[in-house]
């Protein structure tokens, strides 16, 4: 069993924590919902993904709304990574330009819920995978960028990695 690092280094903005929070909450309502599924014998994968991408492809027509320059990856990334997004998650930004935009989640309240009701090993990894079909729903509102899950925390890795890359 691999040792999961998860621990927020930033913990002193009361705003934040309030936030982080309530990622927690809809957390252990994911996580909940998904392991009762998976005990029923349900496909929860598969209604879980379906879900969470439906949710995605909300957000990202907000965020196309939002954006003051419309196919931007940079002005995708400022309007999605908000300030408070990149505190409460500790997103480091690695790179942001036009063609790239690589991000570095170092805390992860979602996997804070899921660690809470006993998720572990494989199905942990796999409930986070299906959370970030978010993200996929997401940049598929984006003909022009294309998004990329490398390692994640749930995995056992330092941080998460996730980016977005104007298609050629």
């Amino acid at each position: 069993m691999c040792i999961i690092k998860n621990e927020p280094k930033n913990t002193d903005n009361q705003e934040i924590n309030k936030l982080r929070n309530a990622i927690v909450h809809r957390g252990l309502w994911m996580g909940l919902i998904l392991k009762e599924a998976k005990d029923k014998g349900l496909d929860w994968e598969s209604i879980g993904r379906e879900a969470i991408f439906k949710t995605g492809l909300i957000h990202g027509e907000g965020i196309k709304e939002r954006m003051d320059v419309p196919g931007s990856l940079v002005s995708f990334g400022n309007t999605f990574f908000t300030d408070d997004i990149k505190k409460i998650f500790e997103i480091e930004v690695k790179e942001i330009t036009e063609e790239v935009l690589k991000l570095e989640y170092n805390y992860c309240p979602l996997l804070t819920a899921w660690q809470m009701i006993g998720l572990e090993g494989e199905f942990l990894a796999k409930v986070c995978d299906v959370a970030m079909c978010g993200d996929r729903g997401i940049d598929s509102k984006f003909d022009d960028f294309e998004f990329e899950l490398g390692k994640t925390l749930a995995e056992g890795n330092d941080v998460c990695e996730v980016s977005f890359y104007r298609k050629k």
